[in-house]
């Protein structure tokens, strides 16, 4: 692959390449020892995540299922980690043939977790001997613009930390049956993760004072040697791979273990930064918004419909509705005092209705109302009214309900007239003013006099 590249770039290419490096600069503006900006997403399944950095686009995918475990180690699961590169991301990758790069990343990423311990895999192990959870992390190279190894392994890590194993337990006679438990019954475990190795890749020229961090895809093709130095943030030394090429010095080893340290440390920074968010996304997301199944009456009392409580509810709803039920024994009272005429005036037709409450018929001003302070309130305004007149006022009110008799005889009509021209004697100028309906039935009168 190296070898398509070179052939690629030109001399010239090469030359102004290696020249920028020697006045401190690089062909994409960086400093040597700087880091292309670095990006985590995570997918919404657990255990998926996709990292760029710079161009280079990388995705990761961690699965696990029950095998049995090997001889030599009978209380351990087992890791595996397998990469695919496809023509999409480089022309020189060729389909469904791995590369000598693509073993060279999927070891690099497997000895930094293996050799280390970073994962616990003690806590895979399900029955002794039998089954243990196996881990498999696949590793897909979207776009290659360089340093696939460092991505790669960001990657896998982001995926590990969201990873979430299902919840095994035992059953049947013996208690030797395994049940995997779905996530609906049983939340998923994540994995026991340790520390974080972190892999940073260095770039060695035919100078040996030429050495650069993160080389892009034209700086590996001008390079004469690479070395992945992988540490975790406390700077302890979790394995070194050095792919051929020129030789390096020990000093110049030693420099970049102190480099590869500070870029360990602000990585992890990043990686658990991201992992916090998206656990915090998921927490949201798997809230359960239960509906309530809660009736409101007229007087404000709350029932549940079915009037039969779950028998799955906890101690906890206990006391809490022992007191709803108080207040609704309260509130019911009252609202029986003040429905208590309507219930009368129903039974006295002979008619017995329940009532049932609703938003329609709500009454704001039924509930709690004292007609003695209303009576004090109105008196203090001056607005006070005697009893009399409200009773004057409903019996005026029944009469015109009743409907009036109206009398066309020509009789009646004459025996008003005398009667009325003796009463005029004794009223006023406003009585004068008749109505018009009065002067109607008095031109006849006139008339035949």
């Amino acid at each position: 692959m190296e070898h398509q590249r070179l052939q690629q770039l030109t001399i010239n290419n090469n030359t102004f390449i290696q020249n920028a490096l020697l006045s401190d600069h690089r062909v994409d503006g960086r400093r040597p020892f700087d880091y292309r900006n670095l990006t985590i997403k995570f997918g919404r399944d657990d255990g998926s995540s996709e990292v760029q950095l710079g161009q280079t686009h990388v995705m990761s995918f961690v699965t696990a299922q029950l095998l049995q475990p090997y001889k030599d180690r009978p209380n351990e699961g087992s890791l595996s980690v397998f990469t695919e590169f496809s023509p999409m991301a480089d022309p020189s990758f060729e389909p469904g043939r791995s590369s000598e790069s693509a073993v060279e990343l999927g070891r690099i990423v497997d000895r930094g977790l293996r050799e280390s311990r970073a994962i616990d895999t003690e806590s895979l192990c399900v029955v002794s001997g039998k089954m243990v959870w196996a881990i498999r992390i696949d590793i897909h190279v979207i776009d290659n613009c360089g340093n696939l190894v460092d991505v790669a392994n960001v990657a896998a890590l982001a995926a590990l930390l969201t990873f979430r194993r299902p919840e095994c337990s035992f059953a049947g006679e013996d208690s030797q049956q395994v049940v995997i438990h779905p996530p609906e019954e049983r939340d998923p475990l994540p994995l026991i993760i340790h520390h974080l190795p972190i892999a940073v890749t260095f770039g060695f020229f035919s100078n040996e004072n030429l050495v650069v961090i993160d080389p892009t895809y034209h700086e590996e093709s001008v390079m004469t040697g690479r070395m992945t130095a992988t540490l975790n943030a406390n700077g302890d030394v979790c394995s070194i791979q050095k792919a051929g090429g020129e030789g390096v010095s020990q000093r110049v080893i030693m420099h970049c273990l102190k480099l590869a340290h500070v870029k360990a440390g602000d990585i992890t920074a990043k990686i658990r930064d991201a992992v916090e968010i998206h656990n915090t996304e998921r927490a949201l997301r798997k809230i359960k918004r239960h509906s309530s199944s809660v009736a409101v009456d007229v007087c404000g009392t709350t029932t549940r419909l079915g009037g039969k409580q779950n028998d799955s509810d906890g101690d906890k709803d206990g006391s809490h509705l022992d007191q709803l039920k108080l207040k609704d024994d309260a509130n019911a009272m009252e609202c029986d005092a003040t429905s208590s005429g309507v219930e009368q005036s129903n039974n006295q037709d002979g008619v017995s209705k329940n009532f049932i409450g609703g938003p329609s018929s709500w009454d704001p001003y039924s509930d709690c109302v004292n007609p003695d302070l209303l009576k004090a309130s109105l008196a203090s305004r001056g607005q006070s009214t005697p009893l009399s007149k409200q009773k004057d006022s409903r019996s005026e009110s029944k009469r015109e309900e009743q409907p009036h008799e109206v009398k066309t005889n020509s009789s009646s009509a004459m025996d008003i007239a005398p009667t009325a021209e003796q009463s005029n004697e004794g009223k006023t100028l406003k009585d004068a003013v008749k109505p018009k309906n009065k002067r109607k039935k008095r031109t006849p009168s006139n008339s035949r006099n």
